[in-house]
């Protein structure tokens, strides 16, 4: 990959403040579902609208701190079964998050990801609300995307 176009997605990425830093050999992958940038031949990132974004790897490995959702334990084997997060099972979710924003779901006992979706609804109104989607899924773990490989 380029160096600018590798450039601009670690840019992207660590706008979310994430633990781990970006560095290595960046590689794209065309799957039929979506484009994948691989980081050292794992996948750590896909483009959602054009948009580069962690993959649940991805954000396993590299720990984003911002646009996280919390879910309570009951919600888990449903968003790993490609559910949409529904807003009585958040716990928790970033304050800044817009309608349309990229988000991680998480886990509340272990913050382990368990998907990527885009929000439907603001971070202070998916903890508020007591019935509807907040979150749309668009990648979790056992996925297709989840079992691409070096």
């Amino acid at each position: 990959m380029k160096a600018d176009a590798a450039r601009s997605i670690v840019a992207a990425l660590s706008a979310y403040d994430t633990a781990s830093t970006l560095e290595g050999r960046f590689e794209v992958l065309e799957t039929p579902e979506r484009t994948l940038i691989l980081l050292n031949g794992v996948p750590v990132a896909l483009c959602i609208n054009n948009t580069p974004f962690f993959t649940v790897r991805g954000a396993a490995e590299l720990k984003p701190r911002k646009n996280l959702v919390t879910v309570d334990m009951g919600a888990v084997r449903f968003i790993r079964n490609g559910a949409d997060v529904m807003s009585p099972g958040i716990v928790d979710a970033d304050g800044s998050i817009e309608p349309d924003d990229l988000v991680v779901v998480v886990d509340e006992r272990h913050k382990k990801p368990l998907g990527i979706g885009t929000a439907l609804i603001p971070g202070v109104e998916m903890v508020r609300a007591r019935k509807g989607k907040a979150v749309r899924i668009v990648h979790y773990v056992g996925d297709k995307i989840w079992y691409v490989s070096p």
